[in-house]
């Protein structure tokens, strides 16, 4: 898969709601969204050791990369292991599926056996659960309302209840304990699309007050969960 351009932008509720207002007849919703117009995003990420990841995250590595499992609505009927690698601004996911035994072993950090038929991705994530001592570290969940334009292979995304969980065995139930990251009233939009952005969609999701940002979900919720273990123990 080649990489693509994203674009991330913390939003008031009323800018997530003025921004849905202007694209709802300009570009369609996803097929896969429910009748509320949405669907919810679960995903358990990986790291190392030394927490790698999240301290690149931090530093703005580049290029870096992190994995997740990812389920939607809850239902462990969709498993996908994704490797997502950022380099000079652009992004690239590369992912394969996996079987729920299969998932239930990497969250139990525990490494699948040796077998040279796992698609590329599975396979790298095992090597470097042998090397790296990569393991779950956080999950992140997330409601999200997606739009998608053929043209320029647009995705908007706006995502909202953005949360934290350190359930990392309960992963696949359909309910576990979460805890917002953000304040009451912030949301997330992202914008990605391959080598342009039409004008059309440009335009309408311009705001006065819109500004981007290097937003990570998995670095906020891994600084969360940090945070909050630290203050159980002052």
């Amino acid at each position: 898969m080649e990489y693509r351009n994203e674009l991330k932008y913390l939003v008031t509720a009323y800018e997530l709601a003025e921004i849905r207002g202007r694209i709802s007849n300009l570009i369609r919703l996803d097929s896969h969204v429910g009748e509320e117009g949405m669907y919810a995003i679960r995903s358990l990420y990986f790291d190392d050791y030394y927490d790698s990841y999240m301290l690149e995250n931090e530093r703005g590595t580049d290029p870096r990369e992190k994995f997740r499992i990812r389920i939607y609505n809850h239902s462990p009927s969709r498993i996908t292991l994704e490797l997502k690698r950022k380099e000079r601004g652009m992004t690239q996911k590369l992912s394969c599926p996996l079987s729920r035994e299969q998932c239930e072993s990497l969250m139990a950090g525990q490494a699948l056996p040796v077998d040279s038929g796992y698609p590329p991705v599975l396979q790298k994530l095992l090597l470097l659960m042998r090397t790296r001592r990569l393991r779950p570290k956080v999950i992140v969940e997330y409601d999200r309302t997606p739009f998608v334009e053929a043209l320029g292979n647009v995705r908007v995304t706006l995502d909202q209840n953005i949360a934290s969980s350190g359930d990392l065995d309960r992963f696949l139930e359909p309910e576990i304990a979460r805890r917002p990251i953000l304040p009451a009233g912030r949301h997330i939009l992202e914008v990605k699309y391959d080598e342009f952005l039409p004008d059309p969609i440009r335009h309408n999701l311009q705001l006065k007050n819109l500004r981007q940002t290097a937003f990570s979900k998995y670095y906020l919720c891994r600084k969360y969960s940090l945070n909050h273990k630290a203050g159980m123990f002052l």
